[in-house]
């Protein structure tokens, strides 16, 4: 039988991809290095539009909270007082809510931005207290309050991490209880840390009677963006984030929280911090019980240097309360040549601005030689971040929104002291 002829056998020749399929291939790369380039600037951009976000909302409660106090030392009855201190309640729950997402997006968050500041505890422990009483009165719930003498008044810490803790455990204590109450309190730790030199412990305890925790749960609530369970999540809404930035404040403030069930149904949660007693020096500076202070002798002429149209009704409002004379101008660069112009006691130097920026806008007013003396500043933003770089341009005070009419008095009276003394 004739055999076959062999036939050469060949590799074939490899495929070409078609011009359409590279160009795909391409671009299927070039998404690739996008995506890596966006995941790198990922957390400075998000970081970034969270506190210009924070800088916007914070500018309508400034509006909200001012209203809310000025309305408070009006002829009110007490149904009318109850819903004066429920909006101020929730407006202060907000800017506490935009300080906690900026301290989110920050990356390596945990305690990031602590500050040290001389703050009355009392004042702070009483405003939380309040905050639940008319959340609970308005819900229809029981409350009670127990704040202990012992306390001490002056501390130094983060006074506005820390209320924004206790917003959010009061918040929850309410929103999960449906019949009952909620009890609030706050007295001196005891314990070694607590104890030690120039240092005190502090507990609050946030208690409710509301739909209560397994252990397995109470676990959960620290992880960030988690609920208890999915129906409590359905149910009464709400992302997780507040309890995981908790923990991360209270650590930062050399403490912790706790959670337990609560004897008869409910939940029981323990903050624990540790502050910095005032020092003789800061307690005679600070003078005072956290009444508001005292007006400047005479009225004063203010510079405000404000672009935002409701930022400037609100404003308005408080110096002409306080009895002080306002202008209003919206751009660093302008307030400048105005300054140089005018005279003026102080000035409300906005941070964000357009044109120039708060603090280059102070810088330049700073290099103004004015026969007149040093003129008093105020930094205002919406970042408590932003202090540093503004008392270092010049600022001889600051205000982080939103601004109350004891705080805007406040720094008015620190910042003509410190001008004057600083001619």
């Amino acid at each position: 039988m004739a055999s076959r002829p062999r036939t050469k056998r060949t590799a074939p020749p490899p495929k070409r991809r078609s011009p359409k399929k590279r160009a795909s291939s391409a671009t299927a790369a070039k998404a690739r290095v996008a995506k890596r380039a966006a995941a790198t600037a990922a957390p400075g951009m998000v970081e970034a539009a969270l506190a210009a976000f924070a800088h916007e909302v914070r500018t309508p409660l400034t509006g909200i909270l001012a209203i809310s106090d000025l309305l408070a030392t009006s002829d009110l009855d007490e149904r009318e007082r109850r819903w004066v201190d429920t909006i101020k309640a929730g407006a202060e729950h907000l800017a506490s809510l935009a300080t906690l997402f900026v301290d989110a997006a920050k990356s390596g968050a945990t305690g990031a931005g602590v500050r040290q500041d001389l703050f009355d505890l009392r004042a702070l422990a009483r405003n939380a207290g309040d905050s639940l009483a008319g959340r609970a009165a308005a819900k229809g719930l029981r409350w009670a309050v127990d704040i202990s003498e012992k306390l001490p008044a002056l501390v130094v810490g983060d006074p506005v991490r820390l209320r924004a803790a206790l917003e959010n455990l009061i918040d929850n204590a309410v929103k999960f209880t449906e019949a009952g109450g909620v009890a609030f309190g706050v007295s001196a730790r005891r314990g070694a840390k607590g104890k030690s030199k120039g240092k005190v412990g502090v507990a609050f305890v946030v208690s409710d009677s509301g739909i209560g925790l397994t252990l397995a749960e109470i676990k959960r609530l620290f992880r960030p963006f988690s609920q208890a369970n999915v129906s409590i999540a359905s149910r009464f809404g709400g992302a997780g984030l507040g309890l995981s930035s908790v923990k991360q404040i209270a650590r930062a403030m050399g403490g912790d929280i706790v959670i337990a069930p609560r004897r008869g149904g409910g939940t029981t949660f323990t903050l624990t911090v540790t502050l910095a007693r005032a020092k003789a020096s800061q307690s005679a500076g600070a003078g005072g019980n956290g009444d508001m202070p005292q007006a400047s002798t005479r009225a004063l002429r203010v510079l405000s240097v404000e672009d935002n149209p409701f930022g400037r009704v609100v404003l308005n409002t408080i110096l002409t309360e306080l009895g002080h004379q306002a202008e209003f101008i919206g751009r660093g660069e302008a307030a400048v040549e105005r300054i140089a112009g005018g005279d003026f006691d102080a000035v409300l130097m906005d941070m964000v601005l357009p044109g120039i920026d708060g603090i280059e806008a102070i810088r330049r007013i700073r290099s103004l030689n004015s026969p007149l003396g040093r003129i008093a500043i105020i930094g205002v933003s919406g970042r408590g971040d932003d202090e540093a770089a503004s008392r270092m341009a010049g600022a001889d005070a600051f205000l982080v929104k939103p601004v109350s009419p004891r705080a805007l008095a406040t720094a008015l009276l620190e910042a003509i002291r410190h001008a004057a003394t600083a001619t």
